[in-house]
């Protein structure tokens, strides 16, 4: 595990429940968090395998399935494109959900936003209450 994910681990394991949108093929925040007790579901638009404790769900967060993300403390993401921002954000406010992505390097959050610095050099985006 890198010291990134390690950093992101150690900051969302103060969650209960945790939904990763599109794990893709880099399931170890996921694996990392389930062994630190955290329950997890991950997802992507395409089947992918993930470690075992991990609840892997098909489902598109521009078209989400609201019951995937319900009852979750924390909707987040890795490497988030500017353009699924928003949707991110919104499938988080509709279920009552904080909202925690990274970007892809230089790429700068569409919604508002808090930063952390984590350890390793990763950038945290919370999403903050405000406009857009």
């Amino acid at each position: 595990m890198s010291d990134s994910d390690r950093a992101l681990v150690d900051r969302l394991a103060a969650a209960e429940t945790v939904v990763e949108v599109g794990v893709g093929n880099h399931p170890a925040v996921a694996a990392g968090l389930v062994e630190r007790g955290v329950t997890v579901t991950a997802t992507d638009v395409r089947p992918r395998r993930v470690p075992e404790g991990v609840t892997f769900v098909v489902d598109d967060v521009t078209e989400p399935t609201l019951s995937v993300y319900e009852g979750a403390d924390v909707v987040f993401a890795r490497n988030v494109p500017p353009e699924l921002h928003r949707p991110l954000r919104d499938v988080a406010r509709r279920v009552d959900a904080a909202c925690w992505f990274t970007t892809l390097g230089g790429d700068q959050p569409t919604v508002p936003v808090e930063r952390e610095q984590l350890p390793g050099g990763e950038t945290l985006y919370r999403v903050s209450e405000g406009p857009g």
